[in-house]
């Protein structure tokens, strides 16, 4: 059932069943903020989240408090059902990217603010912020509640980016002022977003920050150097200065010069170190 899906949890568990004979289900149907529903052997089954059991009127066979015990050690609790009956529970921990500790700190040191926006329980998502050292924490927000998270941020004076990877990402990612989306995440993500990550590293958000900064001190400076050449270049020209002047040969080469110069200063930037760029 959860080949038909592309939600990371569906991924981690069918890389736990590794290469074991699975039956095929049919009629597979996506359930916003819950889990998925199909048909196997003509059986309804579901799989998914509390509110999904509750939903379907699903007996949880006593087996509330072992998922609650689950939830407060910080996991995911996946809840599957057979023909009206709770089969099991499959717990999930979610393991941070390896350098999304860094990518924490360093936004943090360039004074950029850093919210976790997840569908996770808020448990889960409380021990994942703790570890990377997230303060502000939007949990168990349903797939189309992240643009209305990300507006209510915005409606604060915040600029807003939003990384992503999935499906349910791409309002948010289209709502937030700069999209940043996962290179290995999906397609419908990547084309709502501004910036895709190639290499699925989220230290790569520093490094585009941190080019998108240099990038623009480079154009503070170009710009600067045209105003004041040109400030004193046309009067010169124009014969204020008299008997001041110069010939039309060094005017052309003095033009062809600050272009020179313009753009000499533009290709200095790919010598400039830049943090998160390699």
């Amino acid at each position: 059932m959860e080949k038909h899906s592309e939600h990371p949890l569906a991924h981690a568990i069918l890389e736990r069943a590794g290469d074991k004979a699975t039956p095929a289900a049919e009629r597979f149907t996506n359930v916003d903020g819950m889990g998925a529903k199909a048909v196997l052997d003509g059986d309804p089954v579901l799989i998914g989240n509390r509110r999904l059991m509750d939903a379907e009127k699903i007996n949880l066979a006593g087996l509330e408090r072992k998922a609650a015990e689950m939830q407060g050690a910080g996991r995911t609790v996946v809840h599957v059902a057979r023909a009206g009956k709770l089969w099991g529970l499959i717990a999930i921990a979610d393991a941070a990217r390896a350098t999304a500790a860094a990518t924490v700190r360093d936004l943090r040191a360039r004074g950029v603010k850093v919210a976790m926006l997840t569908g996770d329980n808020q448990a889960t998502a409380q021990r994942i912020a703790k570890e990377l050292g997230i303060d502000i924490v939007l949990a168990e927000v349903l797939p189309g509640q992240k643009a209305d998270q990300v507006k209510a941020l915005q409606k604060k004076g915040n600029k807003v980016g939003m990384v992503g990877d999935g499906i349910n990402d791409a309002p948010a990612l289209t709502q937030a002022d700069v999209g940043f989306a996962i290179g290995a995440g999906t397609d419908v993500a990547m084309e709502s977003a501004d910036v895709v990550l190639m290499k699925s590293d989220p230290y790569d958000v520093v490094g585009a920050i941190e080019l998108s900064r240099h990038t623009l001190r480079k154009m503070h400076q170009n710009l600067w150097w045209a105003v004041g050449y040109n400030v004193v270049a046309f009067p010169v020209a124009a014969g204020v200065f008299y008997p001041l002047t110069i010939s039309p040969e060094i005017a052309a080469l003095a033009m062809s010069g600050s272009s020179l110069l313009v753009a000499v200063n533009a290709l200095l930037l790919k010598r400039t170190p830049i943090a998160g760029v390699r």
